[in-house]
């Protein structure tokens, strides 16, 4: 099962053309951003769950909340970073440095 991290300003996306694979293997959609409406209202009802934060920290803890043994978190955004983030190196940074933080805290 996976965990898909999304979300940002829209591109104009068709996400019909990963439908079926996100109906198959994602079972949490994790939306990060200011506007998700566009993915909520797509992809709700086909996905068991979705979240949704403004916030990369929690959106980690929210990840770890869903997460089980042999789950994939993924970030894969679909959408531009602007809105949070200086670009999507920092969105990357963000995300790694609070998964980082996370297992620290957790490991302590």
């Amino acid at each position: 099962p996976l965990i898909w991290i999304a979300g940002g300003i829209d591109k104009g996306n068709d996400y019909n053309i990963i439908k079926a694979d996100v109906v198959q293997k994602v079972k949490t959609l994790i939306c990060l951003g200011k506007d998700n409406n566009k993915l909520k209202s797509f992809f709700g009802g086909l996905v068991p769950e979705i979240k949704e934060t403004q916030t990369v920290k929690e959106l980690v803890r929210l990840a770890l909340e869903s997460a089980r043994k042999g789950d994939v978190v993924l970030l894969s955004p679909a959408c531009a970073s602007f809105d949070l983030f200086k670009n999507y190196e920092d969105r990357g940074n963000q995300f790694r440095e609070a998964v980082l933080e996370l297992k620290r805290e957790v490991e302590s």
